[in-house]
């Protein structure tokens, strides 16, 4: 796939925006929750809303922050980029792989006009020391949709590589009917979340279709291409990417374990069996660069920095472990040598009002910002890994 580079400057505004979201209102499942309502997502950013966004944090920083289109969407729409940084250690982080998991995109624009703007001492070490690239909005027609999967058919991927048209069935995340309240029939997606493979050089192979959520991925989204060549490219001029970050959302309804509170976000860093043991056997060629302790390390730095003063937001507790997920962008890229993080922030965009929506968003910021400073003071780096064993489960 050919890779189209262009800088936002002054004014600019993509030709090829597309129109406002269909706002497809998706059903929550569970028990009832007092006070829940569908909401609309009216109050979170559309992409030329964004596009606008990043064009001002753009230009308010004096090239501080540096803002390119790094791929498009199966639809046309533009996959951007932004940076922020010239430090030798690389942060990425990626928002909205699932369109209707948002707050994350937020707290992404909030810290880069931050970062690019201000002038305290805070923000110069940071600037100095690390390298920030975000990828605000990944997913965008999953994202104008407000549904989890891409806008793409099985069709169109056969077409972009024909020897899948070879293949025993379509991918198994290929969505073709009613999910949590989205008609896919009419209008079918992957779950690109599931499209990634630790083999960053992987083309798509028909006898490894359909798959299955404990097989790699096979990037055959051009969502998953772009972070793929993204990361990649980082590779080629850092030696590593030091750390990724991916920003989703959880049901409503999860509690921490040992007590009754409702789980602000949920955290992890496992996604894959560590190649060095046993259980993890099967990816030892990726054993002298998968660094499990340091994934605990960012883990723990994003708990501490949720406990401090009289933060609301202290509920964090850890993800689903033992999971073996090499099709996630998480797992393929800790095989990588990527120290990685989850966010899970609680419920789905509709289910809270405007005030619920601002705190989670500031619960990621803050969850963030304990990662961002602990690489850029290097405090990280003498976090106790086994404090990350400490940290409550998430529960039903």
């Amino acid at each position: 796939m050919k890779k189209l580079v262009m800088t936002l400057g002054t004014g600019f505004l993509a030709a090829s925006l597309l129109m406002s979201p269909v706002q497809a209102a998706q059903n929550n499942t569970g028990p009832a929750v007092p006070n829940q309502q569908n909401l609309s997502i009216s109050g979170f950013m559309t992409h030329e809303q964004m596009t606008k966004r990043l064009d001002q944090i753009a230009t308010n920083s004096q090239g501080r922050v540096e803002v390119e289109v790094v791929g498009f969407s199966n639809q046309g729409r533009e996959i951007y980029k932004a940076t922020v940084g010239t430090g030798d250690r690389v942060i990425l982080i990626e928002s909205e792989i699932h369109g209707n998991e948002k707050t994350g995109t937020e707290a992404l624009l909030n810290i880069l006009q931050f970062l690019g703007s201000s002038n305290s001492p805070k923000a110069k070490q940071i600037r100095d020391e690390v390298t920030i690239v975000a990828l605000p909005k990944m997913n965008p027609d999953s994202a104008e949709l407000d549904r989890r999967a891409n806008d793409m058919t099985w069709g169109e991927v056969v077409e972009a590589f024909p020897q899948l048209s070879e293949a025993s069935s379509p991918a198994w995340n290929y969505y073709t009917r009613m999910l949590q309240g989205t008609n896919y029939a009419e209008r079918p997606g992957f779950d690109v979340n599931r499209d990634f493979n630790p083999d960053l050089q992987y083309i798509p192979k028909p006898e490894d279709f359909p798959g299955n959520s404990a097989s790699p991925g096979w990037f055959i989204t051009p969502e998953a291409q772009t972070v793929r060549d993204v990361y990649v490219d980082l590779q080629n001029q850092f030696g590593k990417v030091d750390v990724f970050v991916d920003l989703h959302h959880q049901g409503p309804y999860m509690k921490v374990e040992g007590t009754d509170d409702d789980v602000t976000m949920s955290i992890s860093g496992q996604f894959v069996p560590d190649p060095n043991t046993a259980a993890g056997a099967k990816y030892n060629e990726y054993a002298d660069d998968y660094d499990y302790d340091f994934s605990r390390q960012l883990n723990v730095a994003v708990y501490d920095a949720l406990q401090i003063g009289n933060s609301p937001f202290k509920n964090i507790s850890l993800y689903q472990q033992g999971l073996d997920l090499p099709g996630t962008a998480l797992g393929s890229f800790a095989l990588n040598g990527s120290g990685t993080v989850l966010f899970e922030v609680r419920g789905q965009t509709q289910s809270f009002g405007q005030k619920m929506r601002g705190q989670l968003v500031k619960a990621v910021e803050d969850g963030l910002y304990g990662i961002i400073e602990g690489v850029a003071d290097e405090s990280v780096y003498e976090i106790d890994p086994e404090k990350y064993e400490e940290i409550p489960l998430t529960i039903r």
